[in-house]
Formats: structure tokens, sequence, C-alpha cells
């Protein structure tokens, strides 16, 4: 299903996008509840010739996770990496690790030529979206200080150990100067 809207009433059509994508005002701000219903057909296509893949591709990323830690393992105490479970199986859509200087490290890392993401910078009840429940920075300190910690390493199914290595070192490099 898809479906087309036009308007000139531009409080109107922004809102409109909003919706479409989560409620975003911009990425990860979120001002109003919103959805994400974006497949179309081609996509479906697509998708159903990469899902072929997805098992191959999950075990690849497992890998990759496991080499990040190996490498930041030796860092505990200067940074938290991603825990599973015993009764679970991560994909690792992200590799997330958690470091109170997550600000400089990321701008080490950019200026090395590696790329990271901060997934999640607000939490849910700062979010606009959210604001007639009436919380308030400060109510959840425990989310507040993650978020402000978060980074993602770069992490896909084709990642190779080479790259791996560079980021893992530089990271490495930073943390323990």
């Amino acid at each position: 299903m898809s479906g087309a809207m036009t308007t000139d009433d531009e409080q109107l059509a922004n809102t409109c996008r909003m919706l479409r994508d989560h409620g975003q005002s911009k990425k990860y701000y979120h001002d109003i509840e919103g959805y994400n219903g974006r497949l179309d057909a081609i996509q479906a296509g697509i998708l159903r010739v990469k899902l072929r893949k997805l098992a191959e591709w999950n075990e690849q990323r497992r890998k990759c996770a496991s080499v990040y830690d190996q490498q930041l393992v030796s860092l505990e105490g200067g940074i938290v990496l991603p825990v599973q479970p015993t009764w679970a199986k991560s994909v690792y859509h992200l590799y997330v690790i958690r470091v109170p200087c997550r600000d400089e490290l990321r701008a080490y890392l950019a200026d090395e030529g590696i790329g990271t993401g901060i997934h999640y910078p607000i939490p849910l009840h700062l979010q606009t979206a959210y604001q007639e429940l009436g919380l308030q920075k400060g109510d959840f300190p425990v989310s507040e200080n993650i978020a402000s910690e978060i980074l993602s390493l770069p992490m896909y199914p084709h990642l190779r150990l080479d790259q791996q290595q560079q980021v893992g070192g530089k990271v490495q490099k930073f943390l323990l100067r």
C-alpha cells in the first residue's frame, strides 16, 4: 500500500512528513508519534532476493562482533561492550559501545576517517512527542547517562578483518592515551 498527498499548507506538509518517518522532525528527534511504512513492490522484490542471504549475513555480523569483542575486551573499565545474554543470539544490527568520552572518541575516529553513529541520542522521555507525560531531565538518570555515552562502531556483514583491526586499534589508541 502506498499513497500521495498534495497541499499548499506548509504546516500540514511538515506534519505528514513527520508522520511517515516515525514522527521525526530530524533524525532521532521525535516531535509526534509516527509510522514507518515505506516498503513498495520494488523494495519487496529486492528484499525477497536478499532474504536468501539473511542467515549468512547475520552470521558474518556475529563474527564481526566477536572480533570487536576480542579487540576491545582489554579496555574494560574505560568501555562497556555489548552484552549477549546466554539465552539470546544477537544479529548485531549495530555494535554499540559505551564510553564516558563518547564525543571526543567520535571526533577522533572521524579525524582518522572512521565513521560512527549515535543511535538514539535522546531518551524517549525527553522526546517532544512525549512531553505531555510531564517527564523532565533527571527523571530517568540511567537512560540519560547511557544516551550520552553510546557510540555505534562500523558494523555490516561485509566488514573486512583489516577494517575492524583499524577501528579497534584506533579505539584502543584513543582510550589508552
